[in-house]
């Protein structure tokens, strides 16, 4: 409905009237102008209220309750109330958050796993021994670690090659190919796959099945990018980074529009027994809430920081997609509604330098993990990417000067102080550009 002006002093009475269109001719809850500033439109309303309905409740308690209980009682054998049976196969507090993942990402459907790599094993388990992975070389040091060292255990083979090119992953498909696995940006260079582009070189190669294609969203979280609408057919998250914010929950999700293959994965799920637990849930589905006005300030300040980096002389080099440096930036643009809060810059320098950098921050904090409210600085080569052989370090370009910052919600004026200084006291006069 659409209010008018509530005041009119030429008028000694007011008469406000509602007019509702019918249901049919509504949008559906989130619908929003086209040049909404809110990334997608209505997302923030979805985020708010998609699956929180307070009459599910028998206290029509608004916000969603914490059902804590690993069993339900059963009005007779395998008489379930309300499809409740058993918390790994089902729960009300896990529902009520997987409805809202599934909303937040555009999907029909969302499951919620115990964490991101929990949430990578599961998918994994949808293909065979004989199968064939096609990965992003650069990308999230645990899925690189996971697809080498235990899926290769299986006799799955797994192709690592540059996504950013899309012709590199047509080249890399084989008829044993089953999933194709994609980060954008990826992790920690920040380059960026044409999902699009990617999608449909995999729907056309021909092949008795066709392979699965699975976006890591994490880095850009649902408020900036919507693989689904891209062509993928699984979206998956690190719910710990952005989706939750807070830095006090592991977990992870899938989001996903075909139900046959949503309940392949539940089947996996419930096999396995990697369901992330109800007071997690609780708090994921509570950091949903505030996911839009979080990561509209994450950008903000991401992009303050980046471009003061980009002019500084103890910075050799700043990656990140909303600078018009960026050689994929209009990409980003096209495909995305933002730019995300992560900055990778390369220190002037050595190995010295950037451990004097990180030893000398005092708001950005060095620590493991990203997407949180406080901004985080870590050195990939030693910490998130240690995992990665030195020589495929050195093949993607992880140097010991890399360093990956998540830039949190802090007064972007006091970060940017604090990169100055961190920066003066760790790169000598004689290092530093002219």
């Amino acid at each position: 409905f659409q209010l008018g002006s509530l005041f009119d002093t030429t008028r000694p009475f007011q008469l406000l009237v509602f007019i509702m269109e019918p249901s049919s001719k509504r949008a559906k809850l989130g619908s929003a102008s086209e040049d909404s500033d809110s990334g997608f439109p209505g997302f923030a309303t979805q985020a708010i209220h998609a699956g929180q309905e307070p009459e599910q409740w028998n206290s029509n308690a608004l916000i969603p309750l914490i059902s804590l209980s690993t069993t339900f009682k059963q009005t007779g054998p395998a008489q379930l109330v309300n499809g409740f049976e058993y918390t790994r196969g089902g729960n009300p507090t896990r529902q009520v958050y997987e409805k809202c993942l599934a909303a937040c990402e555009g999907a029909e459907y969302g499951l919620a796993f115990s964490s991101g790599l929990a949430t990578c094993m599961t998918v994994v388990q949808l293909l065979n021994t004989g199968d064939h992975i096609v990965c992003c070389d650069d990308v999230y040091g645990g899925t690189n670690r996971y697809f080498r060292k235990v899926v290769a255990r299986m006799g799955i083979e797994t192709t690592f090659v540059d996504c950013s090119n899309a012709e590199n992953v047509k080249k890399a498909l084989t008829k044993k190919t089953k999933l194709v696995w994609l980060e954008s940006p990826t992790n920690p260079l920040l380059k960026l796959v044409d999902i699009r582009a990617v999608c449909d070189i995999v729907k056309g190669y021909k092949s008795d099945e066709k392979a699965i294609v699975v976006v890591d969203n994490t880095f850009m979280s649902s408020y900036f990018q919507h693989p689904l609408a891209l062509g993928a057919d699984i979206v998956m998250h690190s719910v710990t980074k952005y989706m939750n914010g807070h830095g006090d929950v592991l977990g992870g999700c899938v989001c996903l529009n075909d139900k046959e293959l949503r309940d392949r994965l539940y089947f996996l799920q419930y096999a396995i027994g990697a369901v992330q637990s109800p007071f997690d849930c609780y708090l994921a589905n509570r950091g949903l809430k505030t996911l839009a006005v979080r990561m509209k300030q994450h950008q903000v300040n991401a992009m303050a920081c980046a471009k003061f980096l980009e002019g500084h002389p103890c910075v050799e080099r700043v990656v990140y997609p909303g600078l018009p440096s960026h050689p994929q930036h209009e990409l980003a643009k096209r495909q995305a509604k933002g730019f995300s809060g992560m900055v990778t810059i390369f220190i002037r320098g050595s190995m010295a330098q950037s451990e004097t950098f990180l030893k000398t921050v005092k708001l950005f904090t060095l620590a493991e993990s990203l997407g949180g409210f406080e901004s985080l600085c870590e050195l990939p080569s030693r910490m998130t990417h240690a995992s990665v052989s030195p020589e495929q370090r050195k093949e993607l370009g992880i140097t010991d000067t890399l360093i990956r910052l998540s830039v949190g919600l802090e007064e972007a004026d006091d970060l940017i102080a604090d990169l100055d200084q961190a920066l003066k006291a760790a790169v000598p006069e004689s290092l530093r550009s002219k």
